[in-house]
């Protein structure tokens, strides 16, 4: 079985510019693909992002990463509460009868 990102994105190149485009020569191609591909990376929504672009999605975390930097509250909380130490009871004798 083939990586399913390459499958997508192989289908898509395919389906949006390779069925749709009439290439004129080789020079033709080596302009064409780039240029789509470079619309596939940065400006068109992908349904993986919540139908957002790349940039835009790359935009947003680093903006989120900015905001966890400089949250002092963060850097001082602990993720989780320390642990207490154990109480170990003796065993109790049960009643025969």
């Amino acid at each position: 079985m083939q990586n399913g990102n390459c499958e997508a994105f192989n289908g898509r190149m395919r389906d949006e510019l390779l069925n749709e485009t009439l290439f004129f020569g080789i020079d033709h191609a080596r302009e064409a693909v780039p240029r789509w591909t470079n619309t596939y990376n940065t400006e068109r929504p992908h349904s993986a992002l919540g139908y957002r672009s790349p940039a835009v999605f790359a935009a947003k975390l680093t903006a989120m990463d900015d905001q966890l930097r400089a949250s002092e509250q963060l850097r001082r909380s602990p993720i989780a509460p320390s642990a207490q130490p154990r109480q170990i009871q003796p065993p109790t004798l049960a009643s025969a009868g």
